[in-house]
């Protein structure tokens, strides 16, 4: 797999959850990742269960097989100064000028710069090496911006176009696109099986391919159980459109079932009202002809959502991009969920031990 891996997605899909759980899943067997923050939100210190992550790099978990997970949150303030001592020996000089406010002035006046030195800082450590050869991290992920601007936040050489053609950022923009665009990275997006998360998912796609930039998987998050098969799903809308019974149903002795106008249920093709009321009554339910209405409209809306979900699926797969599912944890996300998110996607991606 690419050694950059980047993770976006709309606001509200969980991006940041599966970026963790990434970094976990790449870890595991004894890999070591790096978890990359450039937002400034402290999201992956929430997730873990940690204290607000410094601007350095941190283990914060182990993955299953003795695999490491560090993280960093990156801040473009004292990523600036680090560049200034690197190119430019600035040291105590750079100090003042943060003190000053110029630092946070040149990242603030010109944004460009500033996704430049967040970038670059993933970018470095994706090149890093030991005094063996060896790269210090196996993979490194990126928790990006959202869908609507990650294409611009990674096109950093267009954003320094204007700014420096020549010189040490222009270096660095150029240093950090022969990473970004080539196959050591890849751009996963975070959707849900919901209309506005996927057609902003279609967006960034057509985006990312305009751009040139690498488009990796996109991971469908929170996905909701099947809880019906397709004939029940079937049953429950016929069962939804009951104008033909008259209201709601009664049960009578001998499991006959009847309207509350006195006629007998004719219920329409696929309609399993009647079953179901004796099949409660069968179990000990009682009152069971108070729940089949209840049953049937929460069948019915299950069966709508199962329709919307279709359609949705239909139109990733307009994307030709590999679409991978991860399912919604009813309990929400804890450490323990994020491990269960990780199994899941070392099962879906077939992420190799070796």
């Amino acid at each position: 797999m690419s050694r950059l891996q980047v993770v976006s997605g709309k606001g509200g899909t969980g991006k940041t959850t599966v970026a963790a759980a990434l970094a976990l899943a790449l870890a595991a067997e004894g890999k070591r990742t790096l978890l990359v923050e450039v937002e400034g939100r402290q999201g992956i210190a929430q997730l873990f269960g940690t204290e607000a992550l410094p601007y350095e790099e941190r283990k914060i978990a182990v993955a299953p097989g003795g695999g490491e997970v560090y993280a960093l949150a990156i801040d473009a303030e004292l990523a600036l100064l680090d560049y200034l001592q690197m190119f430019y020996k600035l040291g105590a000089a750079g100090r003042a000028l943060r003190k000053l406010g110029a630092i946070d002035f040149a990242t603030t006046v010109a944004p460009g710069v500033r996704d430049v030195l967040l970038t670059g800082k993933a970018c470095e450590a994706v090149r890093r090496k030991d005094r063996s050869g060896r790269f210090v991290y196996d993979h490194v992920v990126m928790d990006a911006p959202p869908t609507g601007r990650v294409t611009r936040f990674l096109n950093v050489n267009d954003e320094v176009a204007g700014l420096a053609r020549m010189g040490p950022v222009h270096h660095q923009a150029q240093s950090v696109m022969r990473v970004i665009k080539s196959p050591e990275t890849a751009v996963h997006l975070v959707t849900l099986l919901e209309e506005m998360p996927v057609q902003e998912t279609a967006d960034g796609v057509e985006e990312l391919r305009a751009a040139g930039l690498p488009v990796g998987n996109v991971l469908v998050n929170m996905v909701r159980p099947r809880l019906l098969d397709e004939d029940a799903v079937r049953a429950a809308t016929a069962g939804a459109a009951r104008a033909d019974n008259g209201g709601a149903v009664r049960l009578e002795a001998g499991g006959a079932v009847r309207t509350e106008a006195g006629g007998a249920v004719r219920a329409p093709s696929g309609d399993r009202r009647a079953d179901v009321a004796r099949a409660l009554a069968a179990a000990g339910v009682g009152g069971a002809e108070q729940l089949v209405d209840p049953l049937f409209a929460q069948a019915a809306e299950h069966a709508r959502r199962v329709e919307l979900e279709r359609e949705q699926r239909e139109a990733l797969a307009k994307l030709r991009v590999p679409a991978y599912e991860l399912p919604l944890l009813g309990g929400g996300v804890d450490l323990a969920g994020l491990y269960h998110l990780a199994r899941e996607l070392r099962r879906e991606l077939g992420v190799s031990d070796a």
